[in-house]
């Protein structure tokens, strides 16, 4: 833990930024009634009853100390999802940095393996040789975002 609170203490660095991430399974619905149009004078009027619609994933990326944050979504959580997330994050996002300082929870597909399992093993190691990883306890949350987000 006192890893990732002295990487929260390091000062701005383009060239090795710190990106915390994280991933939630959300529920996805759909109205079953239109709601009634807005009317001068009256609120809007919904109806309580939904649709489900299945559920997807998002990865949350997110770069505090520049304000910066991006979400991508996938249809699943796997060890794949997680791998195409980083390469996404090393080629488009961070294409400059020499080091990007990752910090996330203690998941089971945040592991160098996932990349190696998911890519050839040259694109695999110039991937994680971009990256320092920085891990959360278990149990602590570590969300990029919204009432969750601190370091324990």
């Amino acid at each position: 833990m006192e890893d990732v609170l002295r990487v929260y203490q390091l000062p701005y660095d383009h060239r090795a930024p710190v990106v915390c991430m994280d991933e939630a399974s959300k529920q996805l619905i759909g109205e079953v009634t239109a709601p009634l149009p807005l009317r001068a004078g009256r609120v809007t009027c919904e109806d309580y009853e939904y649709e489900r619609k299945g559920v997807c994933n998002q990865f949350m990326c997110c770069e505090p100390l520049r304000g910066w944050r991006h979400v991508r979504v996938t249809a699943r959580r796997t060890k794949r999802d997680w791998a195409e997330c980083i390469r996404e994050l090393v080629n488009v996002h961070y294409p400059q940095a020499t080091r990007i300082r990752l910090v996330l929870d203690h998941l089971n597909t945040h592991t160098g393996a996932s990349l190696y399992e998911t890519f050839p093993p040259k694109e695999a190691r110039r991937l994680l040789d971009r990256l320092e990883f920085h891990e959360m306890m278990p149990g602590c949350p570590t969300a990029c975002g919204g009432e969750e987000w601190h370091p324990c």
